[in-house]
């Protein structure tokens, strides 16, 4: 199953494969060399596959645990100032996507969308420090009713060219669910509200959609 955004670029890869898999075959003596030109072609397209998958995902819906929006590594868990929309204290947890992981982007609560901006920005590496105020990035607020008001944020990395965000203010959107797609390597971040137990640890791998982010009773 693959992601509807990657529609145009698996059709674009899909026939350059093929357009480079038959030249080779017309206009290339040498066996060796045309297998190995036909198996590139077919790599690319598999790397332009890998990246555009969407797996379905068995949600479990609570409306007290905060789920991963995303696949990637936890490489922030911290107490930060908020500056955009809360301007004030709140926890960030933040999961970093290389290139090889799914880049679907999950609504992690229920709720209410409250906010939704775009930001353009720079393309500086999803893990500068600057990279959540300063690279192409959106907004998005979600009103749950345990938790309250959470934020999250897709953020754009060095590779990463377009993000998409289906997030609209006064939706109600569902956990689970898709809320968007990075192009192409990334970052997102949570800010959750001070006194959330959270349920994952530095480096741990988190998995879209199933890994429990915080709880609150």
């Amino acid at each position: 199953m693959f992601h509807k955004e990657g529609a145009k670029i698996i059709f674009i890869g899909l026939t350059v494969t093929v357009a480079v898999a038959l030249l080779a075959e017309k206009f290339i003596d040498s066996t060796t060399l045309k297998l190995i030109v036909q198996l590139v072609a077919l790599a690319f397209l598999v790397l332009i596959l890998q990246f555009f998958r969407n797996p379905l995902r068995i949600v479990d819906i609570k409306d007290h645990h905060i789920i991963a929006p995303v696949d990637g590594k936890v490489v922030v868990i911290e107490e930060v100032y908020e500056p955009e929309y809360f301007k004030d204290k709140r926890l960030q947890v933040s999961i970093f996507m290389s290139p090889i992981n799914v880049h679907v982007t999950r609504y992690p609560s229920n709720g209410l969308i409250k906010f939704s901006k775009y930001h353009p920005g720079k393309y500086l590496v999803a893990w500068h420090p600057k990279a959540s105020e300063e690279n192409e990035r959106t907004t998005v607020v979600i009103e749950n009713p345990v938790f309250g008001e959470i934020l999250y944020r897709q953020i754009a990395g060095a590779l990463a060219r377009r993000i998409v965000n289906y997030a609209r203010e006064g939706m109600q959107v569902v956990q689970g669910t898709d809320a968007g797609f990075i192009k192409f390597g990334s970052r997102v971040d949570l800010y959750l509200p001070l006194g959330t137990e959270i349920n994952v640890t530095l480096n741990q791998k988190a998995i879209g959609g199933k890994t429990i982010i915080a709880t609150k009773a």
